[in-house]
């Protein structure tokens, strides 16, 4: 009905645009809906990135899980007084999580790192914040946004519950890439409140088999979005966006890319030093299938790379 409604000479302008193959696409001049509701952060049901290895994987050598240094500002750069001052008592749990699927990553375990976190989204229901954060919880990414037209039903529940539980919260977003980079910021921004001691946002960006958005970008299409998406968003929060990844998205576009920001990676059959060579990461997502009190059912677990100390100054140079 619509359609015969529109002179003829609109319908054929539409028609080309929609077999476009240009970098702009007909998907960034009339954006679609987005439709999600899940992504490979706890989303149930879904396969994971790479294969799962087995429990009694053969331990690794010494030489291919050593580890390049730690490089990135974030870690290194003076810290004012103030700012650690904030932080300086900020207590971490030691961790009590289990997984019902554990890994044998070598001699490098996520257990041999001192601060524990979690991340969640609408998929963990509704969580006791406090018991989670006695067991370790030290800090949490919460879903936030999809695309540039879905909120994560839990987010608002979730962020004011973790901070009430005074568990360090940053909020994410997973990049829908049937849409501009810009109005999936601004949708971010517009549901993200901006507030001190809040943790770097997230930038989640993977191929996701469970989208309705079939495209996939090549290299410098996907990185020239990711770069506007961080950079309105910098702006926006005064803070470098932390970009998370998997590995089967890493590999075909962010090699090399993005040095001068944090990175949070996706492993949970290796260790990062067999998935991400050369990447200078910070935050570690090891297991999918993970079990604490304080939430029903499975949880993401992640460890930060450093020990308490250098988690502290972490906070007081990166926190809002």
């Amino acid at each position: 009905m619509l359609r015969n409604s529109l002179p003829a000479t609109l319908l054929l302008t539409l028609s080309l645009l929609a077999g476009c193959s240009s970098r702009t696409g007909f998907e960034d001049l009339v954006p679609r809906p987005s439709n999600e509701v899940t992504s490979s952060i706890s989303k149930p049901q879904a396969p994971v990135s790479e294969p799962q290895a087995s429990p009694v994987a053969e331990v690794l050598t010494f030489e291919e899980t050593v580890e390049p240094p730690v490089q990135t500002a974030l870690l290194s750069a003076p810290i004012p007084s103030p700012a650690l001052n904030a932080f300086k008592d900020k207590v971490v749990k030691p961790q009590r999580f289990r997984d019902a699927h554990p890994i044998n990553f070598g001699p490098r375990t996520p257990r041999d790192h001192a601060v524990h976190g979690v991340d969640v989204s609408r998929w963990q229901g509704k969580i006791d914040w406090s018991t989670l954060r006695s067991q370790g919880a030290n800090f949490v990414w919460i879903k936030a946004t999809d695309g540039g037209d879905h909120l994560d039903p839990m987010f608002r529940t979730n962020w004011d519950e973790a901070a009430k539980a005074g568990v360090p919260r940053g909020a994410y977003h997973f990049f829908y890439w049937c849409r501009d980079a810009a109005s999936q910021a601004d949708w971010f921004i517009r549901n993200v409140p901006k507030v001190k001691g809040a943790l770097p946002p997230v930038l989640d960006v993977e191929w996701n088999h469970l989208s309705a958005c079939k495209k996939r970008p090549d290299r410098k299409t996907v990185v020239n979005k990711m770069r506007v998406f961080m950079e309105r968003v910098e702006k926006h929060y005064g803070q470098r966006p932390v970009i998370y990844a998997t590995p089967d998205f890493y590999k075909e576009n962010l090699q090399g890319e993005f040095t001068d920001y944090p990175f949070w990676v996706r492993a949970v059959a290796e260790h990062p030093s067999k998935v991400y060579p050369q990447r200078n990461w910070v935050f570690w997502q090891y297991s999918g299938s993970g079990l604490s009190q304080g939430v029903n059912g499975r949880i993401d677990l992640n460890v930060f790379r450093g020990d308490e100390k250098q988690w502290r100054e972490w906070l007081a140079r990166n926190a809002g």
